[in-house]
């Protein structure tokens, strides 16, 4: 800045704005973008949620089974009768093993004096083993069952 400029001015020399800002450079104009296309009209289409027919037999079935006739009635027990037969067969499995660890214990002495890790092992067998076993069974259960529902619904709409 020359001396001129100062003399225009009152002579005063005035502080710099920009002092102690940052300096922002001035925004870019935003170039201009041509209009998209709009997009293509696509034609509707219809969606039905509604299962497809169902055949005369699968009716019947179902008939039978609201009206608790005899066939329906005994339809439902044969149900019944595979559900309480795995549900005995896994009760025997659990009453087998749980059963067995006291008679091992009883048959062979020694048994009762073996440790693992530190704890005596007829401890960790009759205190901590059941759990798991018994939630194995309950889940192994569950699925037979389901299984045997899931059988029992396709013989009735098939």
């Amino acid at each position: 800045m020359t001396d001129d400029f100062y003399r225009s001015v009152g002579g005063i020399r005035e502080p710099d704005p920009t002092l102690g800002k940052s300096v922002q450079p001035e925004p870019a104009p935003e170039p201009v973008l041509p209009e998209p296309e709009p997009p293509p009209r696509v034609r509707r289409q219809r969606v039905v949620l509604a299962e497809p027919s169902r055949s005369a037999g699968s009716l019947r079935a179902r008939v039978e089974l609201e009206q608790q006739t005899s066939w329906g009635e005994l339809l439902i027990k044969d149900l019944i009768k595979v559900q309480l037969r795995s549900g005995v067969a896994l009760a025997l499995l659990v009453v087998v093993v749980l059963g067995a660890l006291p008679a091992a214990f009883f048959v062979w002495p020694a048994f009762t004096d073996l440790r693992f890790v530190g704890i005596p092992l007829p401890w960790l067998l009759l205190g901590v083993a059941p759990f798991p076993l018994l939630f194995g069974v309950g889940l192994w259960y569950n699925r037979l069952a389901e299984r045997h529902e899931r059988d029992f619904v396709d013989m009735i709409e098939n």
